[in-house]
């Protein structure tokens, strides 16, 4: 509740209110109890308090309670009972102007990314890879940067993944060994992702994170993030988050300490970001936590124990509400413990003791002062809420969605020429490259075919011609010295006839047969020596 006499007012002692100090609003802050002690109506206090105030806010919407914040509140038997203990005559319950938003864009507007936008960092954060890994998607990255690829999509990611494989040894002497391993493993990791419907975050219109800061009737904008399906993916939930205070912080100029703060994040679930997070990651995010105050903007984490949160990053939250802990492990009282230590002690009672029998709506709270340093925790009740407990029914969603001013500016995906675009038609142009070349070859092959039968048949009837003639003229030879012994008797004088005739017989086969080899082998080998010359020997 805010008022210009108690200002962020968020609890009652028997001290009197309890508010956050403006100007230390963005000095962060921490809810923090066990299930069913109230943390989520506390956070329902804190936004709609900074809403009245004028301050934006982001919160993401576990079970859908959150979504009652856009309804005025009612008078319950429970409220009535706490207006006198907070000295309130009379409740003026009130909505606050709503903005519903869903990574999956079913119960609220589109919030996308760009696989650029997001960067390798997060984006080995969100696919689990090893160190190694990260290197070939850093590789990736900088040769889409170099050859001016858009990386818009997950298949934009999946097609430079595929040309880096492909010309890996290219690559490797310049960016170092780039490995099928884990080309193959990214792959893998990229296909989970989009199973589990992550797909649906990496496109266009990319989210402007100027519509988070929005104001309407003087009242800052309540920007919910329907969570209840995408807690259920810890990975995707976590990077998600911290890329949106990644891109504040790069996007907002340095405003140092304000009257108030521009916008104020709530991240519930917060022990999601730190669980299985590599030391590298945790000590970006916890650089992202430390300089984001001044740019204007106060996250406060809620979380059901303080040891959920990694000391570097607890020292950092401020503003402190603590509902209660039960111990019934000795894990659950070093919990207690550690809670009640990151308190400043009051010597009115023992802190570790009053945690532990805190009721539904009570908790321990200390917030900084105006120069920054935490005032003595105090036992105090939350605040009820002036707008309504509860989730609201999905046709109210609907119409609230349809009524916001932003309706229509994220809610059709587009889809422009991008890496995937531009590979896929260098690969269609070297294959029709390839086509081309090899239609090419098959002609010449073809024609060197045909050229290669025409010689063998002009050799071979050269040959064949050679050896007819030779056979010819010796045949003739040798009838021509027959019919000359005949005539002249000389055949008869020498052995008798028939083995004459028989010599005679077998000597005319014989040249016949030499003449014809020798002529054969010696047009033979003019032919072949012509086509080695080239004809230069005729």
């Amino acid at each position: 509740m805010f008022d210009s006499n108690n200002g962020l007012w968020i609890a009652h002692c028997p001290d009197g209110p309890l508010s956050i100090t403006g100007k230390m609003a963005n000095r962060h802050g921490l809810i923090a109890g066990a299930t069913g002690t109230g943390k989520t109506v506390t956070l329902q206090v804190m936004a709609e308090t900074f809403c009245q105030a004028g301050v934006p806010c982001f919160m993401a919407d576990m079970k859908g309670d959150l979504s009652g914040i856009s309804q005025p509140g009612r008078l319950s038997g429970f409220i009535e009972k706490r207006m006198p203990e907070f000295g309130i005559s009379e409740a003026k319950f009130q909505s606050c102007p709503v903005r519903f938003f869903d990574v999956f864009g079913e119960q609220g507007h589109p919030m996308r990314c760009t696989i650029s936008r997001m960067g390798p960092q997060l984006l080995s954060r969100i696919l689990g890879l090893n160190d190694t890994q990260e290197g070939v998607l850093n590789i990736l990255f900088r040769i889409a940067d170099e050859r001016g690829l858009l990386l818009i999509d997950i298949k934009d990611l999946r097609s430079m993944l595929n040309y880096v494989s492909e010309h890996a040894a290219e690559y490797t002497a310049v960016y170092g060994n780039i490995a099928q391993a884990s080309i193959g493993a990214i792959q893998r990791s990229l296909l989970t992702l989009e199973n589990e419907g992550a797909g649906s975050f990496f496109g266009e219109p990319s989210f402007e994170i100027s519509d988070l800061l929005a104001t309407e009737g003087g009242k800052g904008v309540m920007n919910v993030l329907a969570a209840d399906k995408l807690m259920l993916k810890p990975r995707v939930y976590s990077t998600f988050l911290l890329w949106l205070l990644s891109e504040l912080y790069s996007t907002l100029p340095e405003v140092g300490d304000m009257e108030l703060p521009k916008l104020v994040f709530f991240f519930d679930e917060a022990h999601m970001l730190f669980e299985g997070t590599s030391k590298a990651l945790t000590d970006k995010i916890e650089q992202v936590i430390r300089l984001i105050r001044s740019k204007g903007v106060g996250v406060y984490f809620i979380t059901q124990s303080p040891t959920d949160i990694p000391e570097s990053i607890l020292g950092q939250l401020g503003n402190r509400v603590q509902h209660a802990l039960r111990a019934y492990t000795p894990k659950d009282q070093k919990a207690v413990k550690v809670a009640a230590e990151t308190f400043r002690a009051n010597p009115a009672f023992n802190t570790a003791d009053t945690i532990m029998n805190l009721g539904t709506g009570e908790a321990l709270v200390s917030f900084l002062d105006e120069k920054g340093a935490p005032s003595m925790v105090q036992q105090a009740k939350i605040l009820f809420p002036l707008s309504q407990i509860g989730a609201i029914d999905e046709s109210q969603r609907s119409q609230l969605v349809k009524e916001s001013r932003i309706f229509g500016k994220y809610d059709k995906a587009v889809d422009r020429e991008s890496a995937f675009e531009v590979l896929l038609a260098e690969k269609e142009q070297q294959l029709k490259e390839e086509e081309a070349q090899a239609r090419e070859e098959e002609e010449m092959q073809t024609r060197n075919s045909r050229k290669g039968s025409k010689g063998s048949s002009s050799v071979l009837g050269k040959v064949a011609k050679a050896i007819f003639t030779a056979v010819t003229a010796t045949v003739a030879t040798s009838v021509g010295n027959a019919v000359s012994e005949k005539v002249s008797g000389k055949g008869k004088s020498s052995g008798s006839k028939t083995t004459k005739g028989k010599s005679t017989r077998s000597s005319g086969t014989s040249k016949v047969v030499k003449n014809a080899t020798t002529a054969a082998t010696r047009t033979l080998t003019r032919e072949i020596t012509r086509s080695i010359l080239g004809n230069l020997v005729k």
